[in-house]
């Protein structure tokens, strides 16, 4: 059948499915037997310019990340200044109650080279001492573990923690460590049970779910009054790490359009995040309680439950799933708030265009990860990306967790390495696009690296720990590379799976960073040479992906197999013509 084409121009107020709109400047189309065709609209980036890209409403979800940005603080971080324990802890002994503390710890306690002893205590008849009057010690006395519960210096460390209470010191040194690693089990079982609820029934019934386990969970924490009874609820609590933010994060982001989603995804880590994660050791300081400050941090995450009347659902979801017309009523309201206009032809276009993209998501589900390892520059690519992301999440989280075997106050060094996220993410902004996703996460990498092993080489204390600090200055912009670079790499195809295999895999890494830290309980050097290696190991693989900055992303197996070939070495966005 023979068709006609030509060309027509159309301005002033027109008809469309968004509703009555007014053309502000001309649109030339192509009317082909009777239709109005446009050029292509590809996804749904390509509608930005005509609903706006950052208008009032990208604005009100960029504020509306404040609440879930705080949520998230709380149960990543809330964890530590509910477990710590003071520096220094001894033996109990009963019947020298009456005595000072002063007066029963020289008495009672053994000393070393390093003071004394926090799990040893003389073996003694301590009422037959007392009857001798007995006020100074024999270091032949023989010696035994405590069992009659300890007493703490509530100096460095002033409130009692959930390990005070129950003892966890000596023989139970461990039980902190091991309780972190369970929360970070739970957030396994998280990724998958909300990663699989966000693709099947939608982004925001998934971000309500993680963050009423968090809420509840955190709450129940309050009333643990056991190892285990703590373990189960921060297991819990797991459940909505880190999906309690990233959710939100990632639906915002894809409502903002794409020359400021740098800005978007960057500020809302650098700004929020960072205040929410300052406040909590002031908080802890601040009711000097820990069941208080565990309440104080849980019960605002039951705010959550407002989720599904003040967060939209992801229109990109929306479409993947087929429901046009419910993503158009979003994209309606985003035009109306934002007081742009969509062309009739233009709406037109982007239900054909969404249709599409429906049947291309539908065929993407024959897809799965194990295609990311079948052809080998893909294999080669995914496997470098899973042992980055592996170095990374470690590296960041052993140095938010080795802050209290720098030698100075915990509170304050967790607030000062805290706040380097700020400056970290505002360098990254300004970096990224000019020297390139490839020589940045080298650079940042590596450096934690460098000055985690410098640290080593030092005083604990002031010398140490502002070297550590840099260390976890640089080691922040390499974890808000992380995924993008990622994201960027990986086929659109397998992409939500390879992303989510990436996440898991770094959950999994992060089990065992409690126990790294735990090893400064034997020198405190070792949780920072470890880190210092993973640093630099991290870094160099770097070194083997192709640059992604400003580069389409691949869309198919194939193209994630050619991506990047033909590359040079030091190729970097600033030197491209």
């Amino acid at each position: 059948m023979e068709s006609h084409e030509k060309i027509v121009k159309t301005t002033g107020p027109v008809s469309t499915d968004l509703g009555n709109v007014n053309l502000e400047h001309t649109d030339e189309c192509v009317e082909v037997n009777g239709g109005i065709k446009v050029s292509t609209l590809k996804d749904l980036d390509d509608l930005f310019p005509y609903i706006g890209g950052f208008g009032w409403y990208q604005r009100l979800l960029f504020i509306l990340m404040i609440p879930y940005s705080f949520f998230f603080a709380f149960v990543y971080f809330s964890q530590i200044f509910m477990t710590v324990v003071p520096s220094e802890h001894w033996c109990y002994v009963p019947e020298l109650e009456n005595m000072t503390v002063d007066e029963r710890r020289h008495l009672s306690i053994p000393i070393s080279n390093d003071g004394y002893e926090r799990c040893l205590v003389y073996d003694v008849d301590w009422a037959q001492i007392l009857q001798d009057g007995v006020t100074t010690p024999n270091i032949e006395w023989p010696t035994k573990q405590c069992n009659n519960g300890w007493e703490f210096n509530f100096t460095d460390i002033p409130y009692e923690t959930i390990a005070t209470q129950l003892g966890w010191v000596c023989d139970r040194d461990n039980y902190p460590a091991t309780s972190q690693s369970v929360f970070f089990c739970g957030s396994i079982v998280g990724g998958l049970i909300f990663g699989w609820i966000a693709d099947k029934y939608g982004r925001v019934p998934a971000l309500l779910g993680t963050n009423m386990a968090g809420f509840l969970a955190g709450v129940g924490t309050a009333f643990a009054d056991s190892f285990w009874s703590f373990c189960v609820c921060r297991f819990l609590v797991g459940l909505a790490y880190d999906n309690c933010f990233v959710i939100m994060y990632i639906i915002v982001l894809e409502y903002v359009g794409p020359k400021w989603r740098t800005f978007v995804a960057n500020m809302s880590i650098a700004v929020y995040f960072t205040l929410a994660a300052c406040l909590l050791p002031w908080i802890a300081l601040g009711v000097a309680n820990w069941k208080t400050y565990t309440l104080i941090t849980s019960v605002p995450i039951g705010l959550s439950i407002l989720t599904p009347w003040v967060v939209p659902e992801s229109a990109r979801w929306l479409i993947s799933q087929g429901r046009i017309e419910k993503a158009m009523q979003i994209l309606k309201k985003v035009e109306r708030v934002n007081r742009k206009k969509i062309p009739t032809a233009i709406a037109m276009e982007f239900k054909e265009t969404a249709l599409a993209i429906a049947k291309a998501d539908e065929e993407a589900k024959s897809y799965s990860f194990l295609d990311l390892f079948k052809s080998p520059r893909l294999r080669r690519h995914s496997v470098l990306l899973l042992f980055i992301w592996i170095s990374i999440a470690m590296v960041f989280d052993g140095h938010v967790r080795n802050v209290g075997s720098l030698g100075l106050d915990v509170f304050l060094t967790f607030t000062i390495a805290t706040a380097t996220e700020f400056p970290a993410d505002v360098l990254l902004i300004l970096t990224l696009d000019i020297a390139g996703r490839r020589w940045v996460a080298f650079g940042s990498m590596m450096t934690s690296g460098i000055f985690s092993l410098l640290a080593t080489t030092v005083p604990v204390g002031m010398p140490s720990a502002s070297l550590a600090i840099i260390g976890r200055f640089a080691v922040n912009i390499s974890y808000n590379i992380g995924m993008q670079y990622a994201a960027e790499l990986l086929p659109t195809v397998v992409r939500a799976q390879g992303l989510c295999l990436i996440h898991i895999a770094g959950y999994i890494a992060t089990v065992l960073v409690p126990y790294i830290v735990y090893l400064a309980t034997i020198n405190t050097i070792i949780p920072l040479l470890i880190l210092g290696v993973l640093g630099i190991f991290g870094g160099s693989l770097c070194l083997f992906l192709p640059e992604s900055t400003g580069k389409p992303m691949p869309q198919t197996i194939e193209d994630g197999e050619e991506f990047g070939k033909g590359q040079k070495f030091w190729e970097m966005p600033c030197f491209e013509k």
